[in-house]
């Protein structure tokens, strides 16, 4: 257990990567080398759409959860080459992820869209790992805790602390995701700490101390367990790592 009892969390961003028989064959993997760590952290991997059914079939009956890449704002409508939140669960995703950095850069999401997806999600019964972080032009200018914060606020705005408390949060640092590049645990630590302060801020103390607080950026087995190690890191959302089972197993077990 991480500080103040949260149980960490532990998801698997694939990005556009693995075909239905790839992602099948990836979990299947996975399933066997982790039987014995769910009941102390939480695991979830996101495969791409095509693959969420399937990789929720494979997956019945053990511990790890599927989440979505993104969801709409809408349950269903004119919105070509878009999914919905309905349609995830229907598929078998307990989670989504929402506002990717690779989803604000390249798909023009902004916080307000995030914060609409948001909604989508929670009134689905999906529990949304909410992305924030700041570019490496922000980081040198020394506006990270500004951006990081400005996005916290525009995704949750209007939410009340029940609802906030039903959210997962990740810092991703965007100078380091897929660069190999990574925060130091105290550059990750002191982020999450400002990021957990103004949950309390937002939502009171006792949400901000349950909330989880996940780490993500060039995430791997040797840098996992110091992250992990800092108390206000209460997991990571792990990228390139979470395509090979043996990497994604080594970074829970330091989760563990």
């Amino acid at each position: 257990m991480s500080s103040a009892g949260r149980r960490p969390f532990i998801a698997g961003n694939w990005k556009m990567h693995k075909t239905v028989g790839e992602a099948v064959a990836l979990v299947r993997e996975l399933a066997g080398m982790v039987s014995g760590v769910g009941e102390t952290v939480e695991v979830a991997v996101a495969p791409p759409f095509t693959a969420i059914q399937p990789v929720a079939q494979a997956l019945a009956g053990t511990r790890i959860g599927v989440a979505g890449q993104n969801c709409h704002w809408e349950a269903s409508g004119a919105f070509t080459g878009e999914v919905s939140a309905p349609m995830l669960k229907e598929a078998g995703c307990r989670y989504v992820i929402l506002g990717h950095s690779e989803r604000r850069q390249f798909f023009g999401e902004t916080d307000e869209s995030v914060n609409r997806r948001l909604k989508a999600a929670l009134a689905n019964g999906l529990v949304p790992i909410v992305c924030v972080g700041e570019t490496l032009a922000e980081r040198e200018a020394g506006r990270t805790l500004e951006v990081v914060s400005r996005q916290v606020r525009g995704g949750l705005a209007g939410f009340d602390a029940a609802q906030v408390g039903g959210m997962v949060i990740a810092y991703e640092p965007v100078w380091a995701i897929g660069t190999g590049r990574t925060a130091t645990s105290a550059q990750a630590q002191e982020v999450h700490a400002a990021v957990r302060a103004l949950l309390a801020e937002l939502a009171g103390g006792d949400t901000a101390a349950r909330v989880r607080i996940q780490y993500g950026g060039s995430v791997k087995p040797d840098n996992a367990a110091e992250l992990l190690g800092q108390p206000d890191v209460d997991g990571a959302l792990v990228g390139g790592a979470s395509l090979k089972a043996s990497d994604f197993a080594a970074i829970l077990r330091a989760a563990r």
